[in-house]
C-alpha cells in the first residue's frame, strides 16, 4: 500500500471514529425512550458533522487531482495552449515529458496491435469534405444537446447538468432512500435522454446555469461537435476537420483490400490527431477539443467472425458490467471469464472478444490498475447509430469511470454507407464450396451514346449506372422501355441526367458462379491516447517520506517501458574523471536509444553534503518518473539505484549501458539485474 493510499485510509479512519463519538448521546436517549424533540436535536447534531465529514472526505480526491495536476505542470507533461494569451479552453500542449509518454505509448501500442497482428498502417487526411460525412451519417447525428444561459449567453450540456445535479443532491445525507433511488435511475439512464426528456428533468428539477444561477433556454437543442470549414479561397466547398479518423480508412478501403491480395479478415490501423467542437471542455485531457486517436478497423465476412488467436484471450477474467445488469438497480461489474462472456453472446463475436482481451492485457502492460479498469457494454438507447454491439475500457481515477478505450462492432453500416453515396462498390470476395448456378443482373452502358450525350461526364454516369443495385435497375429499365427516357442521379455529379433506352442495356442472365460478394463488417477498437495517459498518471502517482522524514516526496511509478526518461546519469561531485565517465555512458546510451539525462555541473560548494545532494537528485527524477539512476563515483564502476526499491548494484563501466538498456527495453527486470551482479 502506498503513502497516498495510506493517508486517505487514516482519514477515513478519523472521521469513522468521529461520527461514532457523535453517536453516544444519541443510544442512550433510544434506550431511555427519550422525548422524540430530544432525539431529533441529538440526530440533526449528527447530521451536521456527517455533512462537515463529508465534505472533506469529498475534497481528497480534488485535493489529489490537484497535487497530480500541479506536478505534471510544472514537469512540462503538459500545460494549458496559449496560455501567455489566457489560454483556450479545451486545448492543451504535450510539453517533452508529457511527449516522451505519448511516444512511448504509442510506440508499446504499435508493437501490441499493428505488429502483432499484421496490421496495415496508414495516415489519412484530417480534412474531409461534407459528402463524407453526410454518407456516415456524422452532420445529423454527431451531436450534443445544450442549453443556453438566457441571461449571458454561456451555452451548456444538458446531460452534465441534469448528472451533476443528480450527483450533487446524493451527497446529501437527509434526502429519503426512494429520493436517492429515484437519482440513482436517472444517472443510469442520462446519456439515453430525449431533449424533451432532459429538458423536463431540467424544469423538474429547477436547474439553473452553473455559478450565474440565470434560467436556461428550453428545449435542449442539439449542436454538432465537428469543427466546420471550407476549402478554397470562394469558400463554395463545404468541409469538417474530423472527429474520428475512421471515415478514411473506409474510403479507401479497396486500396487496402487489394494490397492485401483481396484476402480479409483485414486491419487497418491509423493515429492522428481528431477535433471536437465541445460545449463546455473540462477535465484537462479528459474532455479536449483537440486529442489523439490511436483507431483500428479490423475487416471481417460478418458470416464468419471468428478468430484463430481467441484461445490466447478466452480465460482472461477481468471486470465486465453487461447492459443487463446495468439496468438492475445497485449493480455494478463483475469479474467474468471473456471466453464465457462470448460463449453466451453477452459479447456478440470472438473477434470483438479477442480485441476486448488484447485491449485489457495491453492497459495492463502499460501500468493501468487492473482493480481499477472495466469493460462496460452500451445500453440500447446508447449505442451508436452505426454499432451492433460495443464496450468502452473505462479506467477509474480522480474524475470517476472516464471511457478510454471503445471496442465496437461496427457492423457494415459505413462500407454500405460510402457504397451507396458515392456510387463505388466497397465489397470482398470469397471462393463458395461448390458452385452455384444464379440470376445475375447485367447492366452494360453503351459508352458511345453515353459519350456523345455527356462528354467529360461520360465517367461519372457510367460508374452510376454500373453501381445500380437490382432493383434501381429494373426500375429503370421498366420506365425506358415505357417511355424511351429516364431521369438518373448521378450523385458524384451532384445532379439528374436523363439517360435514353439506347445508352444501356440491362437484362437477367443465369451463370454459374464461384465466388460470393459482400459488405465486411468491420471490428473498431478506438483508444484515447491522451485519457489513457492522465489515467495511468494517476495510477502511477504516489508519495513517500524524504530519508530525514520532513517532508513527502512525489513519485510516478512508470514501467521503464512508458517512462519519459530511462534513467538519469549522475557524476557523485564535480571531478574531471567522474565527468568523463559519466559522458561515456551517456554516448553509449544515445547509441542504444535510450532516452536519458545526464548531470554533470553539481559542486561540492552548492550542496551542504555529498549524500544530501545525491538524495535530491534521486528525488527529481523520481518525481519525472525515471526508474533507474546511475551514479558515477568512481572511473571504473558506479551504483545503479531503482527508483521504487531504492535498491543499489555495482556494475562495471564497460557493462552499465547495456545493462540499464536490457532493462528499458523490457528484456531484463531489476529482479533479474541484481539475482546476476549480487547472486
Amino acid at each position: 500500500m502506498n503513502a497516498t493510499e495510506q493517508s486517505l485510509l487514516h482519514a477515513f479512519s478519523k472521521k469513522s471514529s468521529t461520527v461514532e463519538d457523535q453517536e453516544m448521546p444519541i443510544r442512550p436517549l433510544n434506550a431511555s425512550s427519550a422525548e422524540k424533540p430530544e432525539i431529533d436535536v441529538a440526530i440533526g447534531g449528527l447530521f451536521d458533522i456527517l455533512k462537515a465529514e463529508k465534505s472533506v472526505v469529498e475534497k481528497e480526491p480534488e485535493a489529489f487531482r490537484q497535487a497530480v495536476g500541479n506536478i505534471l505542470e510544472r514537469r512540462l507533461f503538459y500545460n494549458p495552449s496559449f496560455d501567455i494569451y489566457g489560454g483556450i479552453t479545451g486545448l492543451l500542449d504535450y510539453g517533452p515529458s508529457g511527449r516522451l509518454v505519448e511516444l512511448n505509448v504509442l510506440s508499446l501500442w504499435r508493437k501490441f496491435f499493428v505488429n502483432e497482428e499484421d496490421m496495415l498502417e496508414v495516415g489519412c487526411s484530417a480534412l474531409t469534405p461534407e459528402i463524407v460525412f453526410n454518407a456516415s451519417g456524422h452532420v445529423k447525428k454527431f451531436t450534443d444537446l445544450m442549453v443556453k444561459d438566457e441571461v449571458n449567453g454561456a451555452f451548456h450540456r444538458a446531460d452534465h447538468l441534469v448528472k451533476g445535479y443528480c450527483e450533487s443532491r446524493k451527497k446529501d445525507v437527509t434526502i429519503s432512500a426512494e429520493k436517492a433511488a429515484e437519482l440513482d435511475n436517472v444517472l443510469a439512464v442520462v446519456e439515453d435522454l430525449s431533449a424533451e426528456e432532459l429538458g423536463a428533468k431540467i424544469k423538474e428539477y429547477g436547474i439553473t446555469a452553473p455559478h450565474t444561477k440565470n434560467p436556461l433556454s428550453h428545449p435542449p437543442r442539439p449542436f454538432n461537435l465537428m469543427f466546420q470549414t471550407f476549402f478554397g479561397p470562394t469558400g463554395s466547398s463545404l468541409g469538417y476537420l474530423r472527429p474520428e479518423t475512421a471515415q478514411g480508412i473506409f474510403v479507401n478501403f479497396m486500396n487496402y483490400y487489394n494490397d492485401n491480395g483481396r484476402k480479409l479478415p483485414l486491419a487497418v490501423a491509423q493515429v492522428g490527431r481528431v477535433f471536437r467542437n465541445e460545449i463546455s471542455p473540462r477535465q484537462g485531457p479528459i474532455r479536449a477539443r483537440e486529442f489523439l486517436l490511436a483507431e483500428i478497423e479490423h475487416f471481417v465476412d460478418p458470416e464468419n467472425k471468428s478468430h484463430p488467436k481467441f484461445p490466447d484471450v478466452e480465460l482472461l477474467e477481468f471486470l465486465m458490467f453487461p447492459r443487463e445488469e446495468q439496468e438492475k438497480s445497485g449493480q455494478s461489474a463483475k469479474k467474468l471469464c471473456l471466453g464465457e462472456a462470448v460463449a453466451k453472446g453477452t459479447v456478440n463475436s470472438e473477434t470483438l472478444g479477442y480485441f476486448i482481451g488484447r485491449v485489457y492485457l495491453f492497459l495492463v502492460h502499460l501500468g493501468i490498475d487492473k482493480e481499477r479498469l472495466r469493460f462496460r457494454q452500451h445500453k440500447a438507447k446508447e449505442m451508436a447509430h452505426y454499432a451492433a454491439d460495443c464496450w468502452d475500457a473505462e479506467i477509474e481515477c480522480s474524475y470517476g469511470w472516464i471511457e478510454c478505450v471503445g471496442i465496437a462492432d461496427r457492423s457494415a453500416y459505413d462500407l454500405c454507407a460510402h457504397s451507396e453515396k458515392s456510387g463505388v462498390s466497397l465489397v470482398a470476395e470469397a471462393k463458395l464450396a461448390e458452385p452455384k448456378e444464379i440470376e445475375k443482373l447485367v447492366i452494360t452502358p453503351v459508352k458511345k451514346e453515353l459519350g456523345v450525350a455527356f462528354k467529360a461526364d461520360q465517367k461519372n454516369v457510367v460508374e452510376a449506372l454500373e453501381a445500380m443495385n437490382e432493383q434501381e435497375a429494373m426500375e429503370l429499365k421498366a420506365t425506358l422501355e415505357s417511355k424511351g427516357e429516364a431521369e438518373f442521379e448521378v450523385c458524384t455529379l451532384g445532379k439528374n441526367v436523363t439517360i435514353k433506352k439506347n445508352m444501356v442495356s440491362i437484362s437477367k442472365k443465369r451463370t454459374e458462379v464461384r465466388k460470393r460478394f459482400f459488405t465486411p463488417s468491420v471490428i473498431e477498437p478506438s483508444f484515447g491516447i491522451g485519457r489513457i495517459m492522465y489515467c495511468l498518471y494517476e495510477h502511477c502517482f504516489s508519495t513517500r517520506p524524504s530519508k530525514a522524514g520532513d517532508e513527502q516526496l512525489n513519485v510516478f511509478r512508470f514501467s521503464p517501458l512508458v517512462a519519459p526518461f530511462k534513467c538519469t546519469v549522475l557524476p557523485l561531485v564535480q571531478n574531471q574523471q567522474l565527468e568523463e565517465a559519466a559522458k561515456v555512458i551517456s554516448k553509449q546510451l544515445k547509441s542504444d536509444g535510450i532516452k536519458h539525462k545526464i548531470e554533470i555541473t553539481v559542486t561540492l560548494k552548492q550542496i551542504e553534503t555529498i549524500s544530501a545532494s545525491i538524495g535530491k537528485r534521486y528525488a527529481r527524477a523520481d518525481e519525472l518518473g525515471v526508474p533507474f539512476a546511475i551514479t558515477v563515483d568512481s572511473p571504473t564502476s558506479v551504483t545503479i539505484r531503482e527508483r521504487d526499491s531504492r535498491d543499489q548494484v555495482r556494475v562495471s563501466l564497460k557493462e552499465v549501458a547495456s545493462v540499464v538498456t536490457s532493462m528499458a527495453e523490457g528484456k531484463k527486470t531489476w529482479q533479474d539485474v541484481c539475482a546476476r551482479l549480487n547472486g
